[in-house]
């Protein structure tokens, strides 16, 4: 049974195995997602956000960003291609159900 990924996860590795510099890539690339909150401060879009992952610094990225802001899902898939950053598939749906 096919699942279905909830989200992408943009790797600080180079397709040849580089780490990915600036080592503040990832915040930087989250923070063109940002935006103020009722409580005037900044803050992280739940659709794409830093992580520290093994060790590599990462953006997740909802895919349902692809519906509600296309360009913003364009410019992160265009940001990982030309940099040569390595993606891979994050959380599932049915991973995300079992949590209820």
């Amino acid at each position: 049974m096919p699942t279905e990924s909830l989200e992408f996860v943009i790797q600080g590795v180079t397709q040849d195995g580089k780490t990915f510099r600036p080592s503040d890539w990832a915040e930087r690339l989250a923070g063109c997602m940002s935006s103020f909150g009722g409580d005037g401060r900044l803050g992280y879009s739940p659709y794409c956000f830093p992580i520290n992952s093994g060790g590599v610094r990462c953006v997740v990225v909802d895919i349902r960003i692809k519906e509600l802001e296309p360009m913003a899902y364009s410019f992160l898939l265009n940001f990982a291609k030309d940099n040569g950053l390595k993606t891979r598939e994050g959380r599932i749906k049915e991973r995300d159900d079992e949590k209820g």
